[in-house]
């Protein structure tokens, strides 16, 4: 249990680390309305994820058994996609799109709300938790329903440390905090999933097909 409850803080920074539409929008509140501003638009987006999380879930629990038998290979795939997801992010520009005008206020209710709705739009994160969760053996015929619900409400407090982080990180530097900042930001973000592509990609072929116990604590 205590494994996916760190598997699930994981996944859900992972999911919402990316500075997207969603992360643009957070850091422009932050700094044009303040911190909870942005931390609320935060949370409206980490519910959406816990939604997406939990139908992943329920549409990989029903092939289960398909996913015990071909473990190692989904691994490997679910791998493969991270890495190429995470090499998206190292090169995209979050800001070369960023319309130069200022946001109507907005209440914390309007905030959740338009947060909510701008993530759930997104339906492709869909294939990006299938990725994780086959990556980090989220859904396996061990796990018991109690413990996936409790992996899921884990990925929403992952996403919430993040968000609740990234906001403080923006507002205690708001003065220096610029365009290169964001753009860093992503570099670092994709780097970590490039990172732990390759790791996942080693450890199947290492620990599946060439019968090595390394790096299997990364499973």
């Amino acid at each position: 249990m205590l494994g996916l409850i760190s598997k699930g803080i994981v996944i859900g920074v992972l999911v919402s680390a990316p500075m997207g539409p969603i992360g643009m929008l957070c850091i422009q509140r932050t700094l044009n309305k303040g911190r909870w501003h942005g931390f609320v638009t935060g949370l409206g987006a980490a519910l959406s994820d816990v939604i997406y999380a939990a139908l992943t879930c329920l549409g990989m629990g029903v092939v289960v058994n398909f996913v015990e038998a071909n473990q190692a290979p989904l691994q490997l795939m679910g791998s493969i996609v991270l890495g190429l997801f995470g090499y998206y992010i190292y090169q995209s520009n979050p800001v070369k799109n960023l319309k130069k005008q200022r946001e109507k206020k907005l209440s914390f209710t309007q905030d959740f709300i338009t947060a909510f709705l701008l993530t759930f739009s997104n339906v492709l994160i869909v294939l990006l938790y299938i990725g994780l969760f086959a990556r980090f053996g989220f859904v396996l015929p061990d796990h018991s329903v109690w413990m996936l619900v409790g992996g899921i409400v884990c990925i929403g407090i992952g996403a919430v440390l993040w968000w609740f982080g990234i906001t403080y990180i923006v507002a205690k530097l708001k003065k220096w905090f610029n365009v290169r900042g964001i753009w860093l930001l992503n570099r670092i973000v994709g780097t970590v999933i490039i990172v732990l592509a390759i790791v996942g990609v080693l450890s199947v072929l290492l620990t599946s097909y060439f019968h090595l116990p390394l790096l299997q604590i990364y499973n």
